[in-house]
C-alpha cells in the first residue's frame, strides 16, 4: 500500500538570508512522508518563489497521482518527471521515492542509481548581501574556509576592495543577476586580481550572450550559470556561453535531471556546481547522492537553519558526510517536526 502525508514546516533561520533580490528571516517548505519512513523536501527560491499555496497544491496533485499506483520501481522516478507539477514538488516526490527504493532494497540510495559514493565533499558557507563593512567583518570574522560571499548590489565594487586582504579563505562569489554588463566587467576584473575566479550569474539571462566578453583575459574565471538553468534544454540553449552550471535539484525537478545536466557539462569540459534552496539536508539529500559528479558543493542550506529536521547527513565546518545508516535516506527528527509543523 502507498500512503503519502505531507507536513509544512516553519524553518526559523539563525540571521535573516539576503541575496539582491530578496531575503527571507524564515523559511516555509512542505515534507512528504511514504509509509510513514520515506520522506522528500519541496523548498522554493526566496525570491522566485513559487508561492507556497502553489508548492502545496502541486504536491498535492502530485501525491494523487503517486498513490493510484500499486507498486512502486525505478520507473516511477521517470514517470514523477513527467508530471505536469512544478519542478520544486517533482523534486519532493523523486527524493522521496528515491529513498523509498533505497531502503526497500537496502542499498545506499547512489547505489540505486549506479552512482559513485559521497565522499570529498568541501561545502561552501553563504555570506548574505550587506554593506561594504558588514559583509567583510562577515568574511573575516567566519569559521569557514570556503564562502560564497553574495553581490548585486551598486557598492559591490567597495565590497571587492574592502575584502582584497582576505587570504585565508576560499571566495566565490555570486552575483544572482544583480549587475548590469558594464559593472560586471569591471567587478569581474578586480575579482580576478584578487585570485577570485569562481563566479555565479554576473547579469540576467537575458545578457548571457555577453559572458565571454565580461571576462576579458581573465582567462581563469569561471562564469557559473544558475538562474536560468532548469532543464537539459536550458544547459544546450546556454552552454557555449558559460564555464560551469549549478545545479538544483528544485530546479531541475530532482537528481534524474541533474545527473543528464551534469554529465552533459562535463562531457563539454564544464565545472559543475551542486546548489540548493535554503531549506533542510532532506532537501540537499539528492544532491549528495550525485556528488560524484560535482566539482564545487553550495549546500549550506540546513546550516542556515537554527534546527535542521533529519538525521543522516552531517556537517562538520565545510565537510559533508553521509551516516552508514544512510540507507532509505535521512530520517525525520519528529519531536522538532512536530514544534515547527505549520498545521
Amino acid at each position: 500500500m502507498i500512503n503519502v502525508d505531507t507536513i509544512t514546516v516553519v524553518l526559523p533561520l539563525k540571521k535573516k538570508f539576503v541575496v539582491s533580490k530578496g531575503e527571507a528571516e524564515v523559511k516555509t517548505n512542505v515534507i512528504t512522508i511514504l509509509n510513514n519512513r520515506y520522506i522528500g523536501e519541496a523548498s522554493g527560491s526566496v525570491y522566485s518563489g513559487p508561492p507556497l499555496e502553489v508548492i502545496e497544491a502541486d504536491v498535492k496533485a502530485g501525491v494523487k497521482r503517486l498513490q493510484r499506483k500499486r507498486t512502486i520501481n525505478l520507473r516511477t522516478l521517470y514517470e514523477i518527471g513527467q508530471y505536469d507539477i512544478h519542478a520544486v514538488a517533482r523534486s519532493a516526490l523523486t527524493g522521496m521515492v528515491l529513498n523509498y527504493l533505497s531502503g526497500e532494497s537496502q542499498r545506499y540510495p547512489w547505489e540505486v542509481l549506479s552512482l559513485s559514493t559521497p565522499m570529498g565533499i568541501r561545502n561552501s558557507m553563504t555570506v548574505s548581501l550587506g554593506t561594504p563593512d558588514e559583509v567583510a567583518a562577515a568574511v573575516r570574522e567566519s569559521q569557514y574556509p570556503i564562502l560564497k560571499v553574495k553581490m548585486g548590489g551598486e557598492t559591490d565594487l567597495g565590497l571587492v576592495k574592502a575584502i582584497a586582504d582576505v587570504t585565508d579563505k576560499e571566495i566565490r562569489v555570486d552575483a544572482n543577476g544583480g549587475w548590469s554588463c558594464e559593472q560586471a566587467e569591471e567587478i569581474i576584473f578586480y575579482l580576478a586580481k584578487q585570485g577570485i575566479t569562481v563566479i555565479e550569474q554576473p547579469t540576467d539571462i537575458e545578457h548571457i550572450g555577453e559572458w565571454p566578453r565580461l571576462k576579458g583575459k581573465c582567462e581563469d574565471v569561471e562564469l557559473i550559470l544558475d538562474e536560468g538553468l532548469a532543464t537539459m534544454k536550458d544547459y544546450r540553449r546556454y552552454a557555449e556561453f558559460i564555464d560551469g552550471v549549478n545545479v538544483k535539484m528544485e530546479k531541475s525537478g530532482g537528481i534524474l535531471e541533474g545527473i543528464r545536466i551534469a554529465r552533459a557539462a562535463r562531457a563539454d569540459k564544464k565545472k559543475v556546481m551542486l546548489g540548493c534552496m535554503v531549506g533542510t539536508s532532506i532537501g540537499i539529500a539528492q544532491s549528495v547522492y550525485m556528488s560524484s559528479l560535482a566539482d564545487y558543493f553550495d549546500l549550506d542550506g540546513p546550516q542556515l537553519l537554527q534546527d535542521d529536521i533529519a538525521l543522516g547527513i552531517n556537517y562538520d565546518r565545510e565537510s559533508i558526510r553521509v551516516d552508514r545508516e544512510i540507507i532509505g535516506g535521512p530520517k525525520l527528527k519528529r519531536d522538532i517536526v512536530e514544534k515547527l509543523s505549520n498545521e
